[in-house]
């Protein structure tokens, strides 16, 4: 893929006249974009098309309803490639009590079901969103399992994995067949690499992977590869106060991400995997 001139010429923006790539990741190719009256942010990815972009541009749009995000500009496809452009965000610093009651109004937003209105299976790691009643069918069947499977596919899993695996579902089922978990908005990808702060100090979030859960799985993730402060689960805490007893849930929901990242990138996460499983 060649992110050429003929290329640019072919995006719904005023022409370009500056392209320079900069860090965003190891999933996309990321640029910044200057015409003669705007700075943008644009992603392409390689020979995956429009779809690749739809469900990011969905989570936007839901999140935007009541935190601040990038404002999406366009999105599309050009020779098979799929491109998202949002206006350029100048960063700056600001505060984490701010950033945790942002994403609490996030998950102050309810649905009766858990999961999406649609499937993500263009991605490296495919998500199954069919809405279910039931969070442990849910969680077990849509999230967990699958990418047990996927390992199975891969070589990286073995039967002490199995076995442990097998006892944390049972103990699972145990809990929640008797505690009521109600369906949030979920970022989906709440590490410290997707959120940031605007020049004006303002928390924004990045780079969603949406779906209706239990509001636990996102503030799990935060826990795993740190750059979240006391202040942000103080601020998230002000505004929808976290279940007591969540130190002992959240390994059930830290092993989802440490699942994912053993399947994309191999035995360098199985240690931290086998430190959960070891515990049931």
């Amino acid at each position: 893929m060649a992110v050429d001139e003929k290329w640019l010429a072919q995006l719904p923006i005023e022409p370009v006249n500056a392209i320079q790539p900069v860090s965003g990741g190891d999933i996309n190719d990321s640029y910044s974009l200057r015409t003669d009256n705007h700075h943008y942010f644009m992603k392409v990815q390689p020979a995956r098309g429009k779809q690749f972009f739809d469900h990011e541009v969905e989570g936007l749009k839901l999140l935007g309803q009541v935190a601040n995000t990038p404002t999406v500009v366009a999105s599309g496809e050009i020779n098979g490639d799929g491109y998202l452009i949002q206006d350029w965000v100048d960063i700056g610093e600001g505060s984490q009590y701010e950033l945790g009651k942002m994403v609490a109004k996030v998950h102050q937003q309810h649905r009766s079901q858990f999961g999406l209105d649609h499937d993500f299976t263009v991605g490296k790691l495919p998500k199954i969103n069919t809405w279910q009643s039931d969070w442990i069918t849910f969680y077990l069947n849509q999230r967990l399992k699958p990418l047990v499977e996927l390992a199975k596919k891969n070589n990286r899993w073995n039967d002490w994995r199995q076995t442990r695996f097998e006892s944390l579902c049972d103990q699972f089922k145990q809990y929640y067949a008797t505690h009521k978990v109600q369906p949030s908005l979920l970022h989906g990808d709440l590490w410290a690499g997707n959120f940031m702060f605007e020049a004006s100090g303002k928390p924004m979030l990045i780079d969603p992977d949406v779906f209706y859960g239990d509001r636990e799985l996102d503030i799990a993730m935060t826990t795993i590869f740190g750059g979240f402060y006391k202040d942000f689960y103080d601020g998230y805490n002000a505004v929808y106060p976290l279940t007591a007893g969540l130190d002992e849930r959240i390994s059930w929901y830290q092993l989802n991400y440490l699942l994912a990242h053993l399947n994309l990138f191999g035995e360098t996460y199985g240690p931290m995997v086998d430190r959960i499983l070891d515990k049931y």
